[in-house]
């Protein structure tokens, strides 16, 4: 067995590429885990257009390139399309984990069929958050306000009618990142945002988001449970 593991994470877009870079591979490394953020690609496109059609190629790619490592997503449940396993059924759930246990299920369900051999059992993480990467920058009130120069008050009002950051729904209206455009005309989402989330933490984040906590988890623990 060994004692430290390498796992790619297909990201959406440069500012969860940033977020892996900034936060998540300091924090890895210190527990043997060595992650490479990757944004899903197509010639001459970068980020958006999440379709499975097209990041399925980029999970073969990875799968294939090299059987000792692991594979995961990082994308957003807000604006994947309708050809991506699972989507509808996960729609139908009534709170954000049953959303992301049924997308996450099939996803993976998905994959094993289509590339049996690869022990995609084990080596492949999906993570697909509930409902935005934004969603993340509400785990607290106190700084996000502070950094968007707004009362704390609306933020906790968000949070209260939700019941949560990644409760936040995807409506086209509401979704996190349309919230906090709303909130505040110069949020950036590449440099805002990331900026929010240097300030809050990690743990804090861990603490108000137990679906993003569950999949850092699983992570974390991959050290010495492959040999490829």
């Amino acid at each position: 067995m060994s004692d430290y593991a390498e796992i790619v994470a297909l990201v959406e877009g440069q500012t969860e590429r940033i977020f892996i870079a900034d936060m998540l591979v300091p924090y890895l490394s210190t527990r043997g885990v060595y992650m490479t953020p990757i944004i899903i690609s197509k010639p001459g496109q970068k980020g958006g257009d999440i379709r499975f059609a097209r990041v399925k190629n980029d999970i073969e790619l990875h799968l294939k390139q090299r059987r000792d490592t692991y594979l995961t997503l990082f994308i957003d449940f807000y604006g994947i399309k309708s050809d991506w396993p699972g989507l509808e059924e996960a729609k139908q759930q009534t709170t954000p984990s049953r959303k992301a246990l049924k997308i996450n299920s099939a996803t993976k369900i998905r994959v094993e069929e289509l590339f049996e051999g690869y022990h995609v059992d084990i080596r492949f993480i999906p993570y697909i958050s509930m409902h935005e990467f934004e969603a993340l920058l509400f785990s607290e009130p106190q700084k996000l306000a502070e950094l968007l120069h707004v009362s704390q008050a609306k933020i906790e009002k968000i949070l209260t009618d939700c019941g949560g950051p990644e409760n936040i729904d995807d409506s086209p209206m509401k979704a996190p990142s349309k919230r906090l455009e709303k909130l505040s005309a110069g949020y950036k989402k590449t440099s805002t945002g990331i900026a929010i989330a240097r300030s809050i933490g990690l743990i804090k984040i861990r603490e108000s988001c137990p679906i993003f906590n569950d999949w850092l988890t699983a992570v974390e623990n991959l050290t010495g449970a492959f040999n490829g």
